[in-house]
């Protein structure tokens, strides 16, 4: 066997055809799982995909193979997995580090799987997660496909994009989605594994990275991009590296706060910098401090959404079930990082992403930390650059400006707040909300309301005031001024916009 899987250029392109003339991809898996069996295995339920596979008509006998070896885990007969793979010896595939023999037949190594995108489909290499195989995960442990590096996917900004990093590429999920709109493409990783894994992720989809080893900025010291993009081993924790994918070996949130504060360095003007991030809170009502000194340092724009505030035993209970570890061994292990998270004082633990990025001109950075945790509001890549150019304009535009200015509301519901009371239901408040805006929520007031209302691209921002004014009995230029800094809110918020 190879020091590494896969190391072999002409074996993965060999591996590669065989996967494709069997069909495995999202459509071909999809049509032999059934909705229903499909959708069961994405939530974690294996048997009844089993059960599909086992149902398959003789023409998807190679496909059914397939799914069971490198999507279930399956051990399957020799001579079913050769006929599956076709031309492709078993033998090649069980030195390349693909597959292995016991006693029962044959089984994967890897996790190999097809990963769809809106206008492509791939082929992403990692290893076999904890649920596919029996004890813990190897420190050199691989991750595949999973609900953070898809989320950091979801919110990377796809403009086009010459020379793009990806630090801390796993197995290469960010980069491939990259691809598609950056001309170069600089992969890191501290773990010689996940490089080779990746590296074959790459070639199986015809894909070139410029694949580096080492830490954090070091492998692209004084360099720059126009993107980055980062879901690095953010667990806060003792500095302990029990397993590369998740532990830094740097102590408590240090990771994070590197990749922060340094991330200007390696940024071209108008760069963009995109990270999902962990942080230590040691007050809840103040759960941004830390990482607001570090937005603060960089001198960056920024916009950091915090989704999730973990306690310390829901934050250690996720990351300890994780590696598949005995349940001695992960109640030792929680045991002694409950007590470490104690003797520093850490009441939670912030989850979220971070959007970072560099001024063109020279002013004052941008700063926006929230916490955003309604689901249905997560960031995505167009919210993300909607933002900074709703942002740019507010900055760019006087209040007489915008005074002067037609503005039309988006698809926005009103919804009202009460509480019951003596005489009934007592209203208490209203908002207005964008629905799958990121925080796109705003507090109304019955003028604001009539505002909004108003708002149809027809006649002036202004004149809508005046007419509010002179219904309400008010002097226009107090409402106007008393009016400004919700109207600039709702145009920040996307539930406001120009008419050109």
């Amino acid at each position: 066997m190879t020091a590494y899987p896969l190391a072999d250029p002409g074996l993965v392109d060999a591996l590669g055809a065989a996967l494709r003339a069997a069909d495995f991809s999202s459509d071909g898996i999809d049509g032999l799982l059934g909705e229903q069996a499909g959708a069961a295995l994405v939530g974690g339920t294996w048997w009844p995909a089993l059960r599909a596979t086992r149902r398959a008509p003789v023409q998807k006998q190679a496909l059914a193979t397939l799914i069971r070896l490198f999507l279930l885990g399956s051990t399957e007969p020799e001579t079913d997995v050769a006929a599956a793979f076709g031309g492709l010896a078993v033998d090649d595939l069980v030195d390349g580090g693909v597959l292995a023999r016991d006693d029962h037949g044959v089984r994967a190594l890897l996790d190999i799987r097809p990963h769809g995108s809106d206008d492509a489909d791939y082929l992403v290499v990692a290893d076999q997660d904890a649920s596919m195989r029996s004890g813990a995960v190897a420190h050199d442990h691989v991750l595949g496909i999973g609900g953070a590096s898809m989320s950091l996917a979801q919110a990377v900004i796809r403009t086009p994009a010459a020379r793009a990093l990806d630090l801390g590429t796993g197995c290469g999920v960010q980069a491939l989605h990259m691809n598609g709109h950056c001309g170069e493409i600089v992969a890191t990783d501290t773990n010689p594994r996940a490089l080779a894994l990746a590296a074959a992720t790459a070639r199986l989809n015809q894909m070139n990275w410029d694949l580096r080893d080492g830490s954090l900025f070091e492998p692209v010291a004084g360099q720059t991009f126009d993107l980055i993009v980062s879901n690095p081993p953010f667990v806060v924790g003792t500095g302990a590296q029990d397993y590369i994918y998740r532990d830094s070996g740097i102590v408590g949130d240090g990771v994070s706060r590197h990749l922060i504060e340094n991330a200007r360095t390696h940024l071209n003007p108008g760069g963009i910098a995109q990270i999902l991030a962990n942080w230590v809170v040691y007050d809840e009502e103040n759960w941004d401090e830390g990482i607001r000194t570090w937005v603060d340092a960089s001198g960056l724009d920024a916009w950091v959404v915090q989704r999730e505030l973990a306690d310390p035993i829901t934050y250690v209970s996720l990351w300890v079930s994780d590696a598949g570890e005995s349940p001695v061994e992960a109640a030792r292990r929680g045991a002694d990082w409950l007590d470490w998270f104690e003797r520093e004082g850490i009441v939670g633990v912030g989850m979220g992403s971070v959007t970072l990025r560099r001024p063109v001109e020279d002013r004052p950075a941008d700063v926006v930390i929230e916490e955003i945790t309604a689901a249905g509001q997560e960031v995505t890549g167009f919210e993300a650059q909607a933002w900074f150019n709703r942002r740019d304009f507010l900055r760019a535009t006087s209040d007489a400006d915008l005074l002067a200015a037609r503005l039309r509301t988006a698809p926005v519901f009103l919804e009202f707040q009460s509480l019951p009371g003596d005489d009934g239901w007592q209203q208490v408040g209203a908002s207005v909300t964008r629905p799958g805006g990121p925080g796109a929520v705003l507090g109304v007031d019955e003028v604001l309301t009539a505002l909004i209302a108003g708002c149809r691209g027809e006649v002036p921002l202004g004149a809508l005031i005046t007419l509010l004014a002179d219904f309400h009995g008010v002097d226009a230029d107090a409402l106007a001024e008393a009016a400004m800094p919700s109207v600039r809110e709702a145009i920040g918020r996307g539930i406001l916009f120009v008419v050109e």
